[in-house]
C-alpha cells in the first residue's frame, strides 16, 4: 500500500463514527417518543378509570341514600266510638261524665270485628266508667287508669285473654290499693305471660265531668 493511500484511510473511520452517533441520537429520540406515548396512554387510562369510578359502584356508595318508603301496614287504625254519658260513683252528689273514646288498633281488619261486638264493648266501657268518682277522674293519673281499664275491658269483649294479675295491678281504688277481685279468690296466679291485647291504646276525644 502506498503512503498516499495510508494517509487517506482515517476519514472513512471518522465517517462511520459520525453515522453511529446519528443513529444513536435517532434511537434515543424514538425511545423517548415511545416512552412519552406510553405515559400519555397510561394517563388517559387512569382518567377513564377515575371517570368510571365516579359513575360506578363507588359513586353509588357515596350517593345520598334514598328515603325509606312508608309502609302503610305500620300505620295504626283508629276506631272512634259514640260518646259515653254515665253517672259516676259519687255518693255525696249526683255527678256524671261525658267521655269520648277512640280505640287504637294495629290491624285495620279488626275494626269490623269491633263493630260486631259493639253492644258488649259499650257495656264493658260503661261499667268501667261507672266505678269511678269525679275526684278520681279529674286528675291525669285517674284518666290514665281509666284508659287502661277500658283497653282491657274492650279486649275482653273481643274474646282476648287478660291476665288477672296484671289487671289487678292496673286497677286502683285511688288510694294505692288494688281493687278486690272476688272471682279470683282461690285461684292460682297465672305465671305465663298474657298475649298481646287487640286494643293497642285508648284515647279520649273529650272528657267532661259535671
Amino acid at each position: 500500500m502506498s503512503a498516499a493511500a495510508a494517509a487517506e484511510a482515517p476519514p472513512p473511520a471518522k465517517g462511520k463514527k459520525k453515522l453511529i452517533l446519528i443513529l444513536a441520537i435517532v434511537g434515543v429520540l424514538v425511545a423517548g417518543g415511545g416512552g412519552a406515548a406510553v405515559f400519555m396512554m397510561k394517563k388517559k387510562a387512569a382518567a377513564e378509570a377515575e371517570a368510571d369510578g365516579e359513575d360506578g359502584p363507588a359513586a353509588t356508595e357515596h350517593a345520598a341514600p334514598k328515603a325509606a318508603k312508608h309502609d302503610p301496614k305500620a300505620v295504626p287504625a283508629f276506631v272512634p266510638l259514640d260518646a259515653f254519658t254515665v253517672n259516676l260513683a259519687d255518693r255525696d252528689a249526683d255527678r256524671y261524665a261525658q267521655i269520648g273514646v277512640t280505640l287504637e288498633i294495629e290491624d285495620a281488619h279488626l275494626a269490623d270485628q269491633i263493630k260486631n261486638y259493639m253492644p258488649a264493648i259499650r257495656n264493658n266501657i260503661l261499667m268501667a266508667m261507672a266505678d269511678r268518682t269525679a275526684g278520681e277522674l279529674l286528675g291525669r293519673d285517674g284518666k290514665a287508669k281509666l284508659a287502661e281499664k277500658i283497653r282491657r275491658e274492650t279486649s275482653k269483649a273481643l274474646g282476648a285473654e287478660v291476665d288477672d294479675e296484671d289487671e289487678a295491678a292496673a286497677e286502683d281504688d285511688g288510694h294505692g290499693k288494688p281493687a278486690a277481685k272476688p272471682e279470683a279468690k282461690g285461684k292460682k296466679k297465672k305465671k305465663k305471660a298474657a298475649p298481646a291485647l287487640p286494643i293497642k291504646a285508648v284515647h279520649f276525644s273529650n272528657f267532661i265531668i259535671q
